[in-house]
């Protein structure tokens, strides 16, 4: 490679010249963080499950011995009505 070569390039484009680099103005504004309301309704939920109890085993074994015999027989408009209760109750 020829070293004159390279200057000429060098002098054509000027990168052997370092630019100053301007200082960042101080404006004096301060950053913002603002949360929105499905992070603040996450962070509700999120609270609710931790303070949930447990799941109570004895229930859910019942509740497997009888799908398995087939007596485990519910109303799906009990289950639509209690649903919906249980939302409109958690709104207030």
């Amino acid at each position: 490679m020829r070293i004159d070569a390279y200057n000429k390039v060098s002098q054509l484009y000027q990168t052997n010249k370092i630019s100053s680099v301007e200082s960042a103005k101080k404006t004096g504004k301060s950053d913002q963080l603002e949360i929105s309301q499905a992070g603040k309704d996450y962070q509700t939920a999120k609270q609710a499950v931790a303070g949930a109890e447990e799941v109570r085993m004895e229930k859910v074994e019942e509740i497997k011995k009888r799908l398995a015999t087939g007596t485990y027989d519910i109303s799906m408009n009990e289950v639509a009505d209690k649903l919906l209760d249980n939302y409109f109750n958690t709104l207030v």
